[in-house]
């Protein structure tokens, strides 16, 4: 039967930037002793926009880490920063209405639309090293905003309206890069 991992003395933060942190943790695993490591990072938030007409809003945004365009639900942190993450964890206070939160005030600066109703559907966790939980949500009642979409400097978002056939031709395509986005929009269509 295998052995639990027992830890041996607390974690140690290794290193601390604006939205990643490094901890270690020694464990004892039967006889031997190992170095675990983790990274926490904050949450962040999708939404999945559904419109009378069954169409699915997708954004369409340059990343710069594929120096290129990807198809994405509209989305982003929670938390800007990695002291507003661990401060809010401190607190014990309910993750899932800061995500709400943030994905009504994504919702307006990324889509330009206002929620009136919003589901939490599924939240997504990246792994036991890495914890990066994205939590998705379903809007099946908002309007648009006359002003539009609030960017942020260096974004280059465009929004559009795609029918289920067309969503899941861009996710089986690889023209939405976000897997666990895939994954969970790919679920929802199939559910509907």
């Amino acid at each position: 039967m295998p052995t639990k991992p027992v830890p041996i003395e607390p974690p140690q933060i290794k290193y601390i930037g604006r939205i990643f942190r490094v901890t270690t943790q020694r464990m004892k695993i039967g006889d031997k002793q190992t170095t675990f490591e983790f990274v926490d990072r904050s949450p962040g938030v999708r939404l999945i926009f559904v419109s009378h007409d069954k169409k699915i809003l997708l954004t369409k945004e340059h990343r710069h880490e594929f120096d290129d365009y990807d198809y994405r639900l509209p989305g982003g942190k929670v938390f800007d920063t990695l002291l507003e993450y661990t401060d809010f964890l401190d607190s014990k206070k309910n993750m899932l209405n800061a995500a709400q939160k943030a994905a009504i005030q994504e919702a307006r600066e990324e889509a330009g639309i206002k929620v009136e109703q919003i589901k939490h559907i599924t939240t997504s966790h990246s792994g036991a090293t890495i914890k990066w939980d994205l939590y998705y949500f379903l809007v099946s009642k908002y309007s648009e905003i006359k002003s539009g979409q609030k960017l942020e400097d260096g974004e280059d978002i465009k929004v559009d309206w795609f029918s289920k056939e067309k969503v899941k031709d861009i996710c089986l395509k690889g023209e939405m890069k976000e897997d666990r986005s895939v994954a969970v929009l790919l679920r929802h269509l199939d559910s509907r």
